[in-house]
């Protein structure tokens, strides 16, 4: 597992945004890492009042500038006997954060997904999604659902990693292994298969399901071997994917679910499958590898 030394915290001092300061806080603690707090703001233009053909006015510096002020003013006592930096830039968010997490030896990147309105469950703001696309390093997340609580703690003492079978989970276990040894979690891997579609006989669906778990036991226990990690409890299921990830976060109340993103590369760019629909729908945490 990379160390984590350099946490970034985009931060728009929303209500979503202040309740993940407890867990920045405790991760850069474990750590001993330092922390960049990063405020964006867009630009923007208006015309002069009363004259539709005058000049755009607008002091993009007085805008950076008021935004640097109260920067430097949030989160003292928060982050009191930590490392931080405080930096204020202009331009689209998404695009910022990404890229300063590129070029600035960002380890982590820890923020909220916001989405708003009646249908917030449905969809990630668009800054999440595309830092989630983007980034190449790993991506914490706030639980997203509109009715969940926030957790009154930042302890994680319970890690469930959500594995595909992809030659790429050996290095997602290893990782996840490291990471819970370090936070002195339990971990537990799970793995989903999608449902079988079409009619068929109960004898024969107990069947096919003890067929299933059996090949998908063995299939864990391989990818377990490789990664050199031993005596992690497995959970096999079958249904819709990014549902029943969520619902074995629930049964053994997981503080947080480690899933792969992929490669950019790859057909659906950063983000596989399943990952968008399970940071929506689970009841803590998800951190994106």
């Amino acid at each position: 597992m990379q160390q984590i030394k350099h946490i970034l915290f985009p931060i728009d001092f929303s209500d979503r945004c202040c309740n993940v300061v407890p867990f920045v806080e405790s991760m850069a603690r474990r750590y001993s890492a330092k922390i960049t707090l990063l405020s964006v703001v867009q630009p923007f233009y208006y015309a002069a009042m009363g004259d539709p053909g005058a000049a755009v006015v607008v002091d993009l510096e007085e805008l950076v500038q008021d935004l640097k002020t109260r920067l430097d003013g949030s989160l003292i006592q928060e982050f009191a006997g930590l490392t931080v930096e405080r930096v204020a830039m202009l331009g689209d968010p998404a695009q910022v954060i990404t890229a300063f997490a590129h070029t600035q030896g960002v380890d982590l990147i820890m923020m909220p997904t916001h989405g708003y309105g009646p249908f917030r469950r449905l969809l990630l703001g668009s800054v999440t999604a595309k830092v989630l696309h983007d980034a190449e390093c790993p991506v914490w997340t706030s639980a997203h659902m509109a009715d969940t609580p926030p957790r009154v703690h930042s302890a994680c003492a319970s890690i469930l990693c959500a594995v595909d079978g992809k030659p790429e989970s050996v290095a997602l276990i290893r990782w996840a292994s490291e990471f819970s040894k370090t936070e002195g979690a339990t971990l537990r891997l799970v793995h989903v298969v999608p449902g079988v579609e079409g009619v068929i006989s109960p004898q024969t669906d107990r069947m096919r399901k003890r067929e299933i778990r059996d090949e998908a036991g063995e299939m864990l226990a391989r990818l377990e071997a490789s990664a050199g990690v031993s005596l992690v409890p497995i959970c096999v299921n079958r249904g819709n994917v990014a549902e029943t990830i969520c619902q074995e976060a629930r049964r053994h109340d997981s503080d947080l679910i480690v899933i792969g993103r992929g490669v950019l590369h790859e057909t659906l760019g950063r983000l596989r499958t399943h990952a968008h629909a399970i940071i929506r729908q689970s009841p803590c945490p998800v951190l994106s590898v």
